[in-house]
C-alpha cells in the first residue's frame, strides 16, 4: 500500500501512541483533529492508548481539555469521536532529556504491545529522545512494532541531517523510522502520480520532448508573526526547500516505480534527487535569490518590517524569499530547468506546480496576425482550491481566424466530497498501519541538504538579502533569474 494507491480501509491495529511535546501547539493544532477525524471514519479505533508527554505539570483531565481547542465538537460526528478517544488520553511528567523520565516511561509501557512515538518536540531533542528510548529498550522490537515519528527539522544543514541520522540509525533501523512531511498528507500532492502515470496522455508529454521548463511555488501572505526566533535561525530555504518543495520536485520528475510498494515508490524519489545538479560555487551565487520583505500593506492588513519582528535581529539577513534554478541529470529532464520559489508576505497564498509546454511552431499561422500564440500550461494545484488546471488556445468565433487562450479546470471540491482535514489523516494512518511511502528516507534527507549546501555556504559569506513589498510577487531579481532564460514566472493569485 502506497502513495496513490487505494487504502484498504481497514482500522489501523491496536497500539499506543506517545506524543512528546504533545501539549504543544502541533498536538493541539493539528495531530488531534486529525486522529478525531480517523477515529470519526472507522480508520481508527477505540483500541489507540495516547499518551501526551511533557516537561510541564498536568494531569488526564487538564490535557484532555485542552487538547479540544481545536475540535469542532459542534459536528455531532467530531462529538461522538471525541467521546470515544478523550478516556484514552493520559498525561506523563517527563523531561526529554532524563533518563531517570525514560525509565518511569518504559514502566507505564511495559504491558503495550505496538507502540509509535511522535517527537512534536523541539528539533534539539531529537536525538536524546531517540537515544533516551533506545537506552531503555523501548525500541526492541519483540512482539510488537516500535517506530518513531520525526517532525522537520531533519537537520539545518548538511552536516547536521547526518549526524542526526547517525543517531537515529544507532538506535533503530530504518524501516522504524518516520520522517513526516505534512505537504505529502495534502490529497493533491497524492494525485500527482495518480495523474502522471494513470493516464496516458499526461505521461507521453511529461518529458523534455514537450516541456519547456517547471515552476513549483509556496508562496504565502502571511509574515512571520510571532515565530521571529525560530525563523531568525532558520529562513525560507532551511524551513521549506529540501523539504516540502524537493518533494514535490520528485513527484514530478520521478520515474514510474515497477509497482506502488512504499519502497518502490521511495526508490523512484530518490534517483530524481540523485540527478538533481549540485550547484557549483558559481550556479550558487548567479541562480539562487534570497529576498527580505519590508514594511508595507497587504490589502487592508498592514505588515512590518521582517526586521522589526520581535525576537528578530535589527540587522538580520535573513531571507523570507527564495527562488532557485535547478537542472536534473537525466534523459527525461535534460535540458529542463526547474525554478523553485517561496516566500512570505506574498500577493496570494498559492501553492503550486506549473508545467510550460513548449511553443507550437508558427508556420501554419505564417499569414495570421495571431499575436504570438501562448504555450500550453499544465497547473496542479495544491493548496487552496485544490485542482488541475490546463491553458490552451482555440479560434475565436468569426470568419477571421485568430485565437483566445482558454482554460479547462477541474476542481477537487465540484466533483468530491471533501471533508474538512488537517493533512495528517493520511501521515498518521499509513503510520500506525506501517505504509512509509509518505515519509523521507534518509538517503533522501541527505540528499536534500547536500543540493541547498553550496548556497547556504555562499550565503554565509556575507551580503543581504533583496528587499520585496509586502503583498508583491517578491524581489526584482527572482524575476531578472527567469528572464534570462526567456521564461518568466506564473504570478501566485
Amino acid at each position: 500500500m502506497a502513495t496513490g494507491a487505494p487504502k484498504a480501509g481497514a482500522p489501523a491495529p491496536a497500539a499506543s501512541l506517545v506524543i512528546f511535546g504533545g501539549a504543544g501547539d502541533l498536538s493541539r493544532r493539528l495531530l488531534m483533529p486529525a486522529i478525531v477525524n480517523l477515529t470519526r471514519d472507522g480508520l481508527i479505533g477505540d483500541d489507540l492508548d495516547i499518551l501526551i508527554v511533557s516537561h510541564g505539570e498536568g494531569s488526564d483531565k487538564a490535557i484532555r481539555k485542552q487538547l479540544t481547542e481545536h475540535l469542532a465538537l459542534k459536528d455531532k460526528g467530531i462529538k461522538a469521536a471525541w467521546k470515544k478517544r478523550e478516556p484514552r488520553i493520559r498525561y506523563f511528567q517527563g523531561a526529554f532529556d532524563q533518563r531517570a523520565d525514560f525509565e518511569r516511561l518504559a514502566d507505564t509501557l511495559k504491558r503495550a504491545d505496538n507502540i509509535a512515538f511522535y517527537l512534536a518536540s523541539a528539533a534539539s531533542f531529537f536525538a536524546p529522545i531517540a537515544e533516551n528510548l533506545a537506552a531503555v529498550g523501548l525500541l526492541k522490537e519483540e512482539g510488537g512494532f516500535r517506530r518513531l515519528v520525526i517532525e522537520k527539522p531533519f537537520g539545518h544543514d548538511l552536516a547536521s541531517a547526518q549526524a542526526l541520522n547517525r543517531t537515529l540509525l544507532a538506535a533503530m533501523d530504518e524501516r522504524q523510522i518516520f520522517r513526516i512531511d505534512h505537504f505529502l498528507g495534502k490529497e493533491t500532492v497524492q494525485n500527482i502520480l495518480t495523474t502522471r502515470f494513470g493516464n496516458a496522455f499526461f505521461e507521453a508529454v511529461w518529458n523534455a520532448r514537450y516541456i519547456d521548463y517547471v515552476e513549483i511555488s509556496a508562496a504565502e501572505t502571511v509574515d512571520v508573526g510571532t515565530r521571529g526566533g525560530f525563523y531568525d535561525a532558520t529562513g525560507a530555504l532551511r524551513d521549506m526547500v529540501p523539504n516540502h518543495l524537493f518533494q514535490l520536485l520528485a513527484m514530478i520528475g520521478m520515474e514510474a516505480p515497477n509497482s506502488f510498494d512504499a519502497e518502490a515508490v521511495r526508490d523512484e524519489k530518490a534517483k530524481l534527487l540523485q540527478a538533481v545538479r549540485i550547484p557549483t560555487k558559481a550556479e550558487a551565487r548567479r541562480e539562487a535569490v534570497r529576498g527580505q520583505y519590508g514594511a508595507g500593506r497587504i490589502g487592508d492588513t498592514k505588515i512590518g518590517a521582517y526586521h522589526q519582528a520581535a525576537k528578530v535581529a535589527p540587522d538580520s539577513a535573513t531571507e523570507t524569499y527564495v527562488a532557485l534554478k535547478l537542472m536534473v541529470d537525466s534523459w527525461r529532464w535534460a535540458g529542463v530547468p526547474f525554478y523553485l520559489r517561496t516566500g512570505k508576505a506574498m500577493a496570494a497564498r498559492a501553492t503550486e506546480i506549473v508545467l510550460h509546454f513548449k511553443p507550437i511552431p508558427l508556420t501554419l499561422f505564417r499569414d495570421v496576425d495571431v499575436g504570438g500564440l501562448p504555450p500550453n500550461r499544465l497547473t496542479i494545484r495544491i493548496q487552496p482550491d485544490e485542482g488541475i488546471c490546463l491553458d490552451f488556445v482555440a479560434k475565436k468565433p468569426g470568419p477571421v481566424v485568430d485565437t483566445a487562450p482558454v482554460r479547462m479546470r477541474f476542481a477537487y471540491a465540484d466533483a468530491f466530497n471533501l471533508p474538512p482535514s488537517t493533512g495528517y489523516e493520511s501521515l498518521i494512518y499509513d503510520m500506525l498501519i506501517g505504509d512509509p511511502a509518505l515519509f523521507q528516507r534518509a538517503d533522501m534527507v541527505e540528499r536534500g541538504w547536500a543540493i541547498v549546501q553550496p548556497i547556504l555556504d555562499h550565503w554565509a559569506k556575507g551580503g543581504a538579502p533583496e528587499p520585496y513589498d509586502p503583498g508583491s510577487q517578491g524581489p526584482e531579481a527572482a524575476d531578472a533569474l527567469l528572464a534570462r532564460d526567456g521564461h518568466g514566472w506564473t504570478p501566485v493569485a
